[in-house]
């Protein structure tokens, strides 16, 4: 008699959550009505007169656990693991409102995911723009019992490269917790305000400038046990990658990390979100089909309602297709 082994556990990594809770404290703060028009700015009317329907749209999905469940069992989903929306960042935030507003954001993550443990984990938000309060948010959103918490790709004045996050590396690597790399904003500004190029083309570039400073300055050297994954397929760096081994192999101001840049890709884990089966297929090519995590910005429109089917256009292997669709994420997510 043969025997079927089962299916693995399908597992996407890129899921978000709405938490009224945190932009509720926030509110009536100046910082907040600068961030929004900064916002504003960078997107243009057109991108915000769409983008606001949208997510009134998908409040159910964005904050109640059943209808969420409903939905991860439409798409073929047995587990998520959910981040706050990267609208609750708030890096303007000074010292006191930041703490408050992490807290929040990790408790009210922990609280969603605990109606449904088996099938919804979590991660946290820390505030990047005090780096000393994001160790200790950190370890408070471990104690919840999240996986780790989500950073966007630099804060106000401070990239991902900057000494002052010593302390932090140390302590996600010390603890294995997972640092979720998802960029909000881009640093080009009103260039991208049309056609929605704040997001299409700011997401993938904010990602290869971010993972760029954490290979160039040596971080990924000093910390590699760290378990970063990052949004979007890493944006434009891992299929980009050749040019910046080139600069690290001819120019003597690009030498600061200890190996080829293109070696650090397999020190990383990438979400499979990329739009094309092409690209996934260099993905996993340059990272290796260990590295690649299912992945489907549930439930924006600038993700996907069928992270399978887009897995599946890929044509991978079989081995690889189970790797990437829950595999991976099921020993990363394993705790000791």
């Amino acid at each position: 008699m043969t025997t079927t082994a089962p299916r693995p556990a399908t597992i996407d990594v890129h899921a978000h959550l709405l938490l009224p809770e945190v932009d509720e404290a926030a509110a009536g703060h100046p910082g907040l009505a600068e961030a929004r028009a900064l916002d504003a700015r960078r997107n243009g009317p057109a991108a915000l007169a769409v983008s606001g329907p949208m997510v009134g749209a998908r409040i159910p999905r964005l904050t109640d656990a059943a209808v969420r469940l409903a939905a991860m069992d439409e798409q073929g989903v047995d587990v998520q693991l959910i981040s706050p929306s990267p609208s609750h960042y708030h890096y303007w935030a000074p010292l006191e409102l930041a703490a408050t507003m992490g807290r929040l954001a990790n408790t009210g993550t922990a609280e969603h995911c605990a109606k449904a443990p088996d099938r919804l984990l979590g991660l946290g938000l820390v505030p990047l723009q005090h780096p000393d309060l994001a160790v200790e948010l950190l370890d408070h959103a471990l104690d919840l019992g999240l996986r780790g918490v989500e950073i966007s790709s630099h804060a106000p004045g401070r990239e991902l490269s900057d000494e002052a996050y010593e302390p932090f590396w140390s302590r996600a690597e010390e603890t294995g917790a997972l640092v979720f790399l998802h960029p909000f904003g881009c640093t080009l500004d009103e260039r991208l305000d049309r056609w929605y190029l704040s997001n299409t083309v700011g997401q993938p570039t904010e990602n290869a400038i971010a993972l760029s400073h954490l290979i160039f300055s040596g971080v990924l050297d000093r910390h590699p046990g760290l378990k970063l994954i990052a949004a979007h397929g890493g944006g434009y760096l891992p299929t980009h990658i050749g040019r910046s081994d080139h600069a690290w192999r001819v120019r003597p101001d690009a030498r600061r990390c200890a190996r080829e840049p293109s070696s650090y890709l397999r020190q990383l884990y990438f979400d499979s979100l990329v739009h094309d089966p092409a690209v996934l297929r260099a993905l996993v090519a340059a990272a290796g089909a260990d590295r690649v995590l299912l992945g489907s910005d549930f439930p924006f429109d600038m993700g996907t309602d069928d992270p399978l089917g887009a897995l599946r256009a890929a044509g991978l292997p079989d081995t690889d297709f189970d790797a990437v669709r829950g595999g991976n994420a099921a020993a990363l997510l394993r705790k000791d």
